[in-house]
């Protein structure tokens, strides 16, 4: 099996599984989080944004070197914020 391959598979798993069960549904989490960062920055935020934003942050930190924790995180992110942005019809 590829790399990239286990990877993916490996943050399906996390995303459906332990990370879900530790923090709750992603919607409900990354809305909570959508609505402080709104307060705080003053203008409407989305869940869809939050994901991107937290994938933008684990991509950040790769640029110190491969780190697969990092990439593990950026790809979950990122399919969340797929996911959020298809219920929030946001898609482009």
């Amino acid at each position: 099996m590829r790399k990239a391959d286990a990877l993916l598979n490996e943050a399906k798993e996390i995303i459906n599984g332990p990370r879900q069960d530790d923090y709750g549904n992603a919607e409900t989490s990354f809305n909570a989080v959508a609505a402080m960062w709104s307060a705080f920055l003053g203008h409407s935020i989305s869940a869809h944004q939050v994901a991107v934003c937290m994938a933008l942050l684990k991509a950040a930190r790769l640029r110190n070197g491969p780190h697969k924790d990092s990439a593990l995180d950026a790809a979950s992110y990122f399919a969340l914020s797929y996911e959020l942005s298809e219920s929030q019809n946001d898609l482009d």
